[in-house]
């Protein structure tokens, strides 16, 4: 199932994020939220990579929009489980959303499993791929990086992933199911509608041969809910 949604949003690119043109939309769609300077961002990758287990080239675990729009250099993809997070749209956004009617956006909450696609990034290029990716899922402050450890067809590996910030404001919690299928089915924001985020992910986890049942039936109650707003 698919529907397709107007394009009449902005697009996150390498060059928005890299440019800090995101970082000012999204201040501009939530002016009281604090966000990150790009000293603390580059402490912070600095501090996850002095904790990395390995040495050699760095993995990135993605749950969400990473998978269908990465954004960043890498030479290798995998698909891959995580045991003890699952996704959930946990998290209120106002770039995918407003100040009325803020979006969800997905995140790792604690407990049960996750498949997603695991990317290897060069070691030589590692900090820099990481400032795009910091400069994307970092600004606010509402995840967590994490090392997980990630099960894949050729082996396990440790990869970063970006858990829930359960203190932050815009930690959402378990959400009633109907609350959330109004919230996807009817937000849009700066970046496009909720919706689109969410059928996105769900293709390209079908696409990749992971299927995630919860996600699918979401999907299945997002788009009836909107074809019977637009009847």
């Amino acid at each position: 199932m698919s529907r397709a949604i107007p394009p009449n949003s902005l697009t996150l690119t390498r060059e928005g994020i890299l440019s800090d043109s995101i970082r000012a939309l999204v201040q501009a769609a939530d002016p009281d939220v604090k966000l990150s300077t790009p000293e603390e961002r580059s402490a912070s990758i600095r501090a996850m990579l002095a904790k990395r287990p390995d040495s050699g080239d760095v993995w990135l675990f993605a749950y969400g929009s990473l998978i269908w729009n990465p954004l960043i250099h890498f030479v290798e993809k995998r698909t891959g489980q995580v045991r003890g997070y699952h996704r959930r749209f946990c998290l209120w956004t106002r770039a995918r959303g407003t100040v009325e009617q803020p979006g969800l956006v997905l995140a790792l909450e604690r407990g049960g499993c996750c498949h997603g696609v695991a990317f290897r990034i060069a070691e030589d290029s590692a900090s820099h791929e990481l400032e795009v990716i910091w400069g994307r899922e970092m600004l606010t402050g509402a995840y967590a990086p994490r090392w997980l450890q990630v099960k894949t067809a050729e082996g396990p590996l440790k990869a970063i992933g970006f858990v829930v910030n359960r203190t932050h404001r815009a930690y959402a919690g378990k959400l009633p199911d109907e609350h959330v299928i109004a919230t996807i089915a009817g937000a849009r924001g700066p970046l496009g509608a909720c919706a689109t985020y969410l059928f996105n992910t769900v293709a390209r986890l079908e696409e990749l041969g992971v299927r995630d049942h919860r996600l699918s039936q979401l999907r299945h109650h997002v788009a009836a809910k909107m074809d019977k707003s637009d009847a």
